[in-house]
C-alpha cells in the first residue's frame, strides 16, 4: 500500500472518529437511547483500529517515530489524554456535569492532536 493512500485513510479516519465522538457526546448529554445502539458501540472501535493501524504503518514507512520527533511525541501524549478523557466523558465519570467537562476537555485534546499534525510542531498555537 502506498504512503499517500495510507495518509488518506488516516485523515479520513481522523475525521470519522472526531465526528463520531461529537455525536456520541451529544447523545450522552441528552441521554439518548441511540448511544446504546450496536452500530454506535462497534463503529468507533473499527474506525479507531484502522486509524491506529494506518498511523503505525505510516510511521514505519517514513521512519518517523514518537520519542524521536517532538511533534509525534506530543501527538502520542495528546492521544493518551483524548482516550482517557473520552472514556470518562462517555462511560466512566459518575455525574453528568463531570461527563460534560471531560467531553469538552477531550474535544480540546482532539483539536490539539489535529493542530500538532498539521503544524508538525508540539506548540502549534505558539
Amino acid at each position: 500500500m502506498s504512503y499517500l493512500l495510507l495518509k488518506h485513510v488516516h485523515v479520513t479516519c481522523v475525521a470519522l472518529s472526531g465526528i463520531g465522538f461529537v455525536l456520541r457526546g451529544f447523545w450522552m448529554l441528552r441521554a439518548s437511547p441511540l448511544l446504546g445502539h450496536r452500530l454506535t458501540r462497534v463503529a468507533p472501535h473499527l474506525i479507531d483500529t484502522l486509524l491506529l493501524g494506518s498511523a503505525l504503518s505510516m510511521a514505519w514507512m517514513s521512519g518517523q517515530y514518537p520519542f524521536a520527533l517532538d511533534w509525534l511525541t506530543a501527538k502520542f501524549f495528546g492521544l493518551l489524554a483524548y482516550i482517557v478523557l473520552g472514556a470518562l466523558a462517555l462511560k466512566r465519570a459518575r455525574s453528568r456535569q463531570a461527563r460534560a467537562g471531560c467531553f469538552v476537555l477531550a474535544l480540546g485534546a482532539y483539536a490539539y492532536i489535529v493542530s500538532v499534525a498539521l503544524a508538525r510542531n508540539p506548540w502549534p498555537w505558539a
